[in-house]
């Protein structure tokens, strides 16, 4: 019998779990769909890179999308079951809060196992992968990062600038650039033209100017030199651009898998900014899946209570928490930042705040009480009229 009542509940909170993944996802990964588009129309990417970038992109959408899921999957299942009275047939056939939960746990625990492989080995392997195949279409069209009337910093001691770039960015117009490699000689340099020109081979970009001027200075401001030139060749690496932090042992923060970011932690010379980021980020990954369970609790009693409107009601009710879940890990994230906060506690208030408010509304829903009406014991008298109380008194 609780094998069949459990299954029951399981797949009525798997199919609304499974519908809300696939919306919230889409609407996450419609903010990147412009820019997917873009590339596949205008820069001539092919569809196979795109359909590669977008799997690589969705670990970071899933880490917020299976939690999200799951908490108002619970409240429209459970508040639908209630809706129908089914789970007061349950109470009343003699089956308890704490079995009617079991089922919701057990999915809790695979969307916490879910989510914790998301952020531990997918999320740092889908940015890497990311990163590689963006410098692999640069390689293929160097004008992909390249946005005209945008100050463009990506590469090592250049300032790139383009006034004009045409539909087909087989070339630039208006180009203005700032080369600071040479520390003691600053170059500005004009062009009427530019082109970016590919080498595979050498992973790097060949930015050829065309009827332009450089503009030098001394480090003293004392001596000034023009030069007018018809072709002018500047080598934009690409390979040291985009993998500088490879290239010295580094890794950005949320690259790092748990393991790395525990050994960088415990290694020396770190500055205290990238030490709080780094713990921080470390305490993330490890409260994020745990949120799921925790929905989990705080998702039962707000599911069980009756109401018409079961999937507004619960849509409403999920919304609710999770804007509050997440503006305190935002609050917490911020303090812990500007290091007005440890950043465990930062990451793990909100956790705690909702653990606790889930036991307290745990424990009221399993003893069928309101946490918010306090019952006292009230002696009721009932006046009856006195022809009837003498009938009562009288000896039969």
């Amino acid at each position: 019998m609780n094998r069949l009542i459990n299954r029951y509940i399981l797949k009525e909170i798997a199919l609304a779990f499974a519908m809300i993944v696939f919306i919230l996802t889409f609407v996450l990964l419609m903010g990147k769909i412009l820019q997917l588009m873009d590339l596949m129309i205008n820069k001539g990417i092919s569809f196979t890179t795109i359909a590669q970038m977008t799997l690589f992109l969705m670990p970071s959408f899933l880490i917020f999308s299976i939690p999200i899921s799951l908490l108002i999957a619970i409240l429209i299942g459970l508040g639908r079951l209630s809706g129908d009275n089914e789970i007061t047939i349950l109470k009343m056939s003699g089956v308890s809060l704490y079995q009617i939960a079991f089922p919701v746990a057990c999915a809790a625990l695979a969307a916490s196992l879910l989510t914790a492989a998301t952020t531990f080995f997918l999320v740092p392997y889908g940015n890497i992968a990311t990163r590689n195949l963006l410098f692999d279409m640069a390689k293929q069209k160097a004008t992909i990062g390249i946005r005209e009337k945008v100050f463009i910093d990506d590469f090592r001691g250049i300032l790139l600038y383009a006034e004009k770039i045409p539909v087909h960015g087989d070339f630039l117009e208006g180009v203005l650039i700032s080369d600071n490699r040479i520390l003691r000689e600053p170059n500005t340099i004009f062009a009427r033209r530019a082109y970016l020109i590919s080498d595979i081979d050498t992973q790097a970009v060949t930015l050829r100017l065309e009827d332009g001027s450089t503009h030098t200075v001394d480090a003293g401001l004392k001596n000034y030199r023009k030069m007018d030139f018809r072709l002018y060749d500047i080598r934009l690496d690409l390979a040291e651009s985009l993998t500088t932090d490879l290239k010295t042992g580094e890794k950005s923060s949320m690259d790092m898998t748990v393991t790395e970011l525990t050994a960088k932690l415990r290694s020396h010379g770190i500055n205290d900014q990238t030490y709080r980021e780094m713990l921080l980020v470390l305490n993330k990954k490890l409260t994020v899946p745990l949120s799921c369970l925790i929905f989990a609790f705080i998702g039962v009693p707000f599911g069980i209570r009756a109401h018409r409107a079961v999937r507004s009601r619960g849509f409403a009710i999920g919304v609710l928490l999770i804007l509050i879940y997440y503006l305190l890990s935002l609050s917490g994230e911020a303090l812990a930042e500007t290091g007005r906060l440890s950043p465990a506690i930062g990451a793990w208030a909100p956790n705690g705040i909702f653990a606790i408010a889930g036991i307290l509304f745990f424990y009221f829903a399993a003893r069928e009480q309101s946490p918010w009406v306090r019952r006292n014991p009230v002696s009721t008298y009932v006046s009856l009229p006195d022809e009837i109380g003498k009938k009562l008194k009288s000896p039969s």
